[in-house]
């Protein structure tokens, strides 16, 4: 069966995006490229994500991105008729995800209490800062601020330097993650037991999974892990090199098999004599001598010649790519993670293709992320059963927006 033809896994769920920004939006777009039906809620206004990231033609290029194969649909959550209209959609839905401030959905009425009375089956997917319950769970929180609070920023950067950041909205990404993989889980007990659940997927929790390793050091140890750089700590060689000619590589050789790779095809065989370095250990304990040793080696070459040394060698290596390294590289090519996709408004538009990728049944992108509210008639009328006249009612009061393409036509 074709890739665009084939039954993705998550076809038969519809999902209802109450979320702003990158982690709801994210999470949900995680299921729309497998199929799930996401119709996702904005303000007529639209959400924050549309003023973020580059544009075209007055289009935010992100939003096309992390919109993709929504349907679009505008609604006044601030308005009880806008949030009886979630009411209405959120019995006929799967999973609903939200990243509110806790307290907000239940001051609207539309917490899991009362959301549960009406749908039992519903998964309810919660994304905060800090999460539903605790003494900061009220305090504002955005995916950096969890960056902050989790740990993971402290150890990022060089260690002469204040803390750096990724520049990317990463624990965002961390958390729809986590949020994703939390609504799967619901729905298969689902099949087991026929009723739903809430998950509470925080920011700084989700990031702070991923500080796994210094955990039990610190109980143990009293250890606080620092910035070291390029350098993961206690994995060693695993650093950034300098070539001859100004460039930068990467190269990662801690197991035995490898580092011993790696001296033998920088002519330094010598150093596998060394007990110095006899162990992964003691060589984590003389990490100082071993970058010195290939950073001799690397400053002798230029990255050209080094990325072809390396990789004859099986040695896991890779210069520092930049997007237009990316779109020129052939296995991202022959990997097909780059893809150009139909956009209503720039006719196409390229962005990463989905990932994990599935044998049997594999996830696609249809379409880019579309205008505010181009959905909402359509979502209206065929999901929550209302006729034209009402929606065009509910219009007219400011309660939704169905955008341009959402309008009937005259005559």
């Amino acid at each position: 069966m074709k890739a665009e033809t084939a039954t993705r896994p998550l076809e038969s769920f519809r999902v209802l995006e109450l979320g702003t920004m990158v982690a709801g939006p994210f999470c949900g777009r995680m299921m729309a490229d497998f199929g799930a039906e996401v119709i996702k809620v904005e303000m007529a206004n639209g959400d924050p994500v549309r003023g973020m990231g580059k544009r075209v033609a007055g289009k935010s290029l992100y939003a096309s991105s992390i919109f993709r194969n929504k349907k679009m649909v505008s609604i006044d959550l601030r308005t009880e008729k806008g949030r009886d209209l979630v009411r209405r959609l959120a019995g006929k839905v799967d999973v609903l995800i939200e990243n509110f401030r806790p307290g907000t959905m239940e001051r609207w009425g539309l917490g899991y209490d009362a959301l549960e009375r009406l749908n039992p089956r519903l998964v309810m997917v919660r994304i905060s800062g800090y999460g539903q319950t605790g003494p900061y769970s009220m305090r504002a929180g955005y995916g950096v601020i969890g960056d902050a609070m989790s740990g993971m920023r402290h150890i990022t950067g060089d260690p002469d330097r204040p803390p750096a950041r990724v520049a990317v909205s990463l624990t965002d990404y961390i958390t729809g993650l986590h949020a994703a993989y939390g609504a799967l889980m619901a729905l298969l007990k689902r099949n087991e037991t026929g009723k739903g659940q809430c998950i509470d997927a925080a920011l700084y929790e989700s990031a702070f999974n991923f500080m796994e390793p210094y955990v039990p050091a610190y109980e143990k140890l009293g250890f606080v892990a620092n910035r070291t750089g390029s350098r993961l700590p206690d994995n060693t060689p695993n650093n950034l090199y300098t070539t001859r000619d100004g460039r930068h590589i990467h190269l990662a050789a801690v197991s035995e098999p490898t580092w011993q790779r790696l001296m033998q095809a920088i002519g330094r065989e010598d150093a596998l004599a060394d007990p110095r370095f006899a162990t992964l250990t003691s060589r984590s304990e003389h990490e100082d001598d071993i970058d010195a040793i290939i950073s001799d080696w690397t400053a002798a070459h230029d990255l050209e010649e080094i990325d072809a040394t390396l990789q004859q060698a099986g040695v896991p290596a890779s210069r520092i790519y930049t997007m237009a390294d990316a779109f020129a590289d052939p296995h991202y090519a022959a990997r097909e993670m780059l893809v150009d996709v139909p956009d209503a408004d720039l006719g196409a538009v390229r962005v990463a293709n989905v990932v994990p990728k599935l044998s049997a049944t594999p996830g696609r992108i249809d379409k880019a992320g579309g205008q505010v509210g181009v959905d909402t008639r359509e979502v209206l009328s065929e999901i929550a059963g209302m006729t034209d006249s009402a929606i065009s009612a509910l219009e007219s009061e400011g309660v939704i927006y169905c955008g341009a393409a959402g309008r009937p036509e005259a005559g």
